[in-house]
């Protein structure tokens, strides 16, 4: 978490246009509501439009003076952007009433917390699946990712039967597992 009186310079060098401040904001949070718009039916080219509009709300909240912010930067940018894009998804569909609130169905921070952790969880399991070494991880991306059955498994990896097969991919995963709770434990668990 940044200290505040980073926030407030971030907002000071917003409000008189400099680049530094506004290149800071877009590095430490347009991942964030890419990802936001991706996971919701959205493309990389409608985040950048969202996140733009988002800037620009606070730039005029902050130009108009007497501007506090209640919360984190990145907070106010992700519920922001997320009523924008959720107003965009409803203009795109008709049938959506306007009255339908879905923003009221999970508070912002504990949507941005749950969306953050996923990511890490994410990370986290990409650098498992590294230090698993082989032949499990090709033979767990066999199964999960190529959706391969355990006839073809077991002859692609030379094992005598499916049953074989199967036993090594449960080994492997029980390893994964292990790897992962280790790096979760030492990493992100006591957060």
């Amino acid at each position: 978490m940044k200290p505040l009186s980073d926030e407030k310079e971030l907002l000071k060098g917003l409000a008189n246009n400099d680049r530094k401040a506004v290149e800071t904001l877009y590095q430490e949070n347009f991942n964030t509501i890419q990802s936001l718009i991706i996971n919701n039916n959205g493309s990389s080219d409608d985040a950048k439009d969202i996140f733009q509009e988002a800037i620009i709300v606070l730039y005029e909240k902050v130009r108009a003076g007497g501007f506090e912010l209640q919360c984190q930067i990145k907070t106010f940018l992700y519920s922001v952007s997320r009523r924008l894009w959720l107003k965009r998804l409803q203009q795109q569909n008709r049938y959506a009433s306007p009255g339908d609130s879905m923003e009221s169905v999970v508070p912002v921070e504990e949507d941005l917390e749950a969306h953050e952790q996923r990511n890490a969880e994410f990370e986290m399991m990409e650098q498992a699946i590294s230090h698993l070494g082989e032949p499990c991880k090709s033979l767990l991306e066999a199964y999960y990712l190529q959706k391969q059955n355990m006839q073809v498994i077991a002859a692609n990896f030379g094992y005598t039967n499916a049953d074989n097969a199967k036993n090594q991919k449960y080994k492997c995963l029980m390893r994964l597992k292990k790897i992962f709770f280790a790096q979760y434990k030492n990493g992100n668990g006591d957060e």
